[in-house]
């Protein structure tokens, strides 16, 4: 029986010197991560502006549904999704593929200079596109000097154009953060499996879209999620080349809530009714992906 208590004893000193680890992380995760979402949800149920704000029920959630600078911010959110989000995966998982290969040379080269558009400066990069498409930036000369286009295109005051430049820039920096995880995946594949496919007749397209593809399927469905988080998260890009313009062309949901906070007469209940237009999104979208992945228990 002693034996016994001794070793509930050690048990619980475990325990205890388990959660002792842990306290200062999970008291960190709820002071900085869940207490401010609860007061951010109770937030969207005030108006006011400034700080005179009182409890007015589902008035910003009504005026939300109305609101067509949101629907217009929804859209252009929407569109750099639809667009950005495949386009980032395709790309990712085609480099690594060609990254992935034994035989090419200066690979760790390329893998870095791929990879390092994502540690630089998000506004130092946006200021940079700013000035390469502006109307007499290097891409216009560039398209020019090749005779692709006889005037300058307004990469950044035409509406269509606007978008395209945003997603370009988008799309350049986050490519290689989803080659990574792609390589990382690939390089733990083992190559037996290939040399049987080749032995069988197996093209290299073939192998591809029956053997990578399949065997990364958890990968994909990760950095799906995750471009699709930050893409409709997206801010600093528009903000720094367009400011949300021409007009509102290109004004992403992030930069409609800076503008409700900040820009316009302050107004943070609304502000939050909006932000959680984006939490919804983002459940609802990630739901969506693992359905069509497939991912569950059943297999």
């Amino acid at each position: 029986m002693k034996a016994i208590n001794t070793g509930d004893s050690l048990q619980k000193k475990n325990n205890l010197t388990g959660w002792a680890f842990v306290l200062l992380a999970v008291v960190g995760i709820v002071a900085f991560y869940f207490y401010p979402m609860i007061q951010a949800l109770l937030l969207s149920f005030k108006s006011g502006k400034g700080a005179n704000l009182e409890f007015s029920g589902l008035a910003n959630y009504k005026r939300l549904l109305v609101d067509t600078t949101f629907r217009t911010a929804l859209s252009n959110t929407f569109i750099y999704l639809i667009i950005q989000v495949p386009l980032m995966i395709i790309l990712g998982m085609f480099i690594s593929v060609l990254l992935n290969d034994s035989t090419l040379r200066f690979r760790g080269f390329f893998r870095t200079a791929i990879f390092l558009p994502c540690v630089t400066s998000l506004v130092a990069y946006s200021v940079v596109f700013k000035y390469l498409f502006a109307p007499d930036g290097m891409v216009n000369q560039a398209l020019m000097g090749l005779h692709i286009i006889g005037t300058p295109i307004q990469w950044i005051t035409d509406p269509f154009w606007a978008k395209i430049t945003i997603i370009i820039a988008v799309t350049w920096r986050w490519t290689g953060y989803n080659m990574i995880f792609y390589l990382s995946s690939l390089q733990n594949i083992d190559q037996s499996i290939y040399e049987a496919a080749k032995i069988d007749g197996a093209n290299a397209f073939t192998q591809f879209f029956k053997i990578t593809v399949p065997l990364l399927k958890p990968i994909i469905l990760f950095t799906s999620i995750t471009s699709t988080i930050g893409t409709l998260q997206i801010f600093d890009e528009i903000m720094n080349i367009t400011k949300g313009g021409p007009g509102n062309a290109t004004m992403s949901i992030s930069q409609y809530i800076y503008n409700l906070s900040f820009k316009y007469s302050p107004d943070f209940g609304y502000a939050a009714t909006v932000s959680y237009s984006i939490v919804i999104l983002i459940i609802i979208l990630s739901i969506i992906q693992f359905k069509v992945a497939g991912d569950n228990k059943n297999g």
